[in-house]
């Protein structure tokens, strides 16, 4: 299976001023397309900060997707500084230019929207059907707008030329013993089935403490053996199944 960062970029995100809706439907997005999501980052307005993260994450995964920094305004930085970690000028391109012109007309395209055509030199774009200016490609970093819809829009374009695996499903068994309660036996059965990723997540129900056991794989076959054997465990200790 494919492997994919996300590096999300701005000091809004890391003050709490903005909370970011991204990230979680990247996760799932990507899931579908059968790139597993490994790494996240948010990291701040600040060039280093973005360039070693970049730099770090594309020889890591097989892709990089960036959100945010590429509007209008001074703290939009992220074009130049993609441009610095792969040493590539930082250039107006023609083509980005050619679009904001036709969407705002000349005599209202300004220093600030054309600033949101200046990008590595050679990066293919990524389209903006929402409000035109464009994300852009470098290599196996995707970089693409903060605001949602946009994101989404950007990415719904590039998902058909991801490579990757078979989807990763999932399987959920919930029960009101507590992790403590389960936690060996629940271990034996991680060891057991090595190749599947059992998670252990807590919840409270109608002042009830309970676990859910979420199990995840590529293959159903095997998910529905760990089900089984998640099933068994949680019956053999007193407990019984609840709703998810």
């Amino acid at each position: 299976m494919s492997t994919a960062c996300v590096i999300v970029i701005g000091n809004e995100i890391l003050s709490g001023r903005t909370q970011d809706a991204n990230l979680a439907w990247l996760a799932v997005e990507l899931n579908k397309t059968g790139v597993r999501l490994r790494e996240a980052r948010v990291v701040p307005d600040v060039p280093d900060a973005i360039i070693k993260a970049v730099n770090e994450c594309r020889v890591a995964y097989d892709y990089v997707f960036t959100t945010g920094g590429i509007g209008p305004t001074h703290d939009d930085i992220t074009s130049e500084c993609i441009a610095r970690a792969f040493g590539r000028k930082h250039v107006r391109n023609k083509q980005a230019e050619d679009l904001l012109e036709r969407q705002y007309g000349r005599e209202k395209l300004n220093a600030a929207r054309l600033r949101m055509c200046d990008m590595p030199e050679g990066s293919i774009l990524i389209p903006n059907p929402v409000s035109v200016a464009p994300g852009f490609q470098v290599e196996n970093v995707y970089v693409m707008a903060g605001v949602p819809d946009i994101m989404r829009a950007m990415f719904d374009h590039v998902k058909s030329g991801l490579k990757g695996g078979k989807p990763v499903q999932s399987v959920t068994v919930s029960t009101f013993l507590t992790e403590g309660t389960i936690a060996k036996e629940l271990t034996d059965i991680q060891n057991h089935f090595s190749d599947v990723e059992i998670g252990s997540y807590p919840f409270v129900r109608d002042g009830k403490l309970g676990t859910s056991l979420v199990s995840r794989h590529e293959d159903t076959g095997q998910l529905a053996q760990v089900k089984d054997a998640l099933t068994k465990m949680i019956k053999d200790l007193g407990g019984e199944i609840t709703a998810d």
